[in-house]
């Protein structure tokens, strides 16, 4: 019988490939690094209770977990923790949110946050976004101009905050 269509090994999990790491800093607000050593805690936990089965040809579901906590281990291992609350409020920085204001008069509210965080349905946005370029740096009563692919748009700054989120 020829060999050459044969599973060499049925039981060993399937190799996923890494999830990508991004080449940027990795810098995380207190709240951001909870959230990162939540989520590898949760991982942990699946991947134990799916070691547990009785019931175990399925092996893709382990190799999801084990690859999700290479990534999330890496992503702890480069965290760079930054404090909101040491920077002064008075200009935008990494961790505030800032209101700003459109041409039109349209107002909102964004919070800069590190990569894993950010969630744009919330309003937070990574720091490498062109928009969080355009708004670091700046203060209240200044005028910034978001590039984005549609046009730039100018925005001006109307409230800096530091929040206070666990």
């Amino acid at each position: 019988m020829s060999r050459a269509f044969v599973k060499e090994d049925v039981n060993g999990p399937p190799e996923l490939p890494d999830l990508p790491l991004s080449p940027h800093p990795n810098y995380v607000t207190p709240r951001g690094l909870a959230s990162l050593q939540a989520r590898l805690r949760d991982t942990q936990t699946t991947l134990a209770q799916l070691r547990a089965r009785t019931e175990r040809l399925d092996k893709l579901p382990e190799a999801a977990a084990e690859r999700d906590i290479r990534y999330l281990e890496a992503r702890l291992r480069s965290a760079i923790l930054v404090d909101p609350a040491r920077h002064p409020g008075n200009e935008v920085a990494f961790g505030h949110r800032v209101t700003v204001a459109d041409p039109e008069g349209v107002e909102t509210t964004y919070e800069i946050t590190g990569e894993d965080e950010a969630d744009a349905s919330l309003g937070r946005i990574a720091p490498q976004s062109p928009l969080a370029r355009a708004l670091i740096g700046a203060e209240v009563g200044d005028t910034v101009l978001w590039r984005r692919p549609t046009g730039a748009v100018e925005l001006e700054i109307l409230q800096i905050e530091v929040p206070h989120d666990p």
